[in-house]
């Protein structure tokens, strides 16, 4: 039973269309983040943790390589990795 199961007595999300992450919806790899971005993604994980996602979060499972690349290019653009907002 999830955060807002508990909380509330429903949660929000179902199945995903064939294809895409269901995680995230998104279509990409499964070496690369989820889409901190994705409604889908923010909503399913506070369900699961009781707080809302980082792009640290969304890329946890992500090999170190990956989580080097996406840290140096999110940061290029002002995004604080582990905040999610811009710095």
């Amino acid at each position: 039973m999830g955060y807002l199961k508990e909380r509330y007595g429903m949660s929000l999300l179902g199945k995903v269309p064939e294809g895409t992450c269901p995680e995230c919806v998104g279509k990409h790899g499964p070496e690369q983040p989820h889409n901190r971005d994705s409604l889908a993604y923010q909503y399913k994980f506070y369900d699961e943790h009781g707080r809302w996602p980082t792009w640290a979060d969304a890329m946890a499972h992500c090999p170190e390589n990956v989580k080097q690349y996406w840290t140096k290019e999110l940061q290029k653009h002002g995004v604080d990795v582990n905040g999610g907002d811009k710095q």
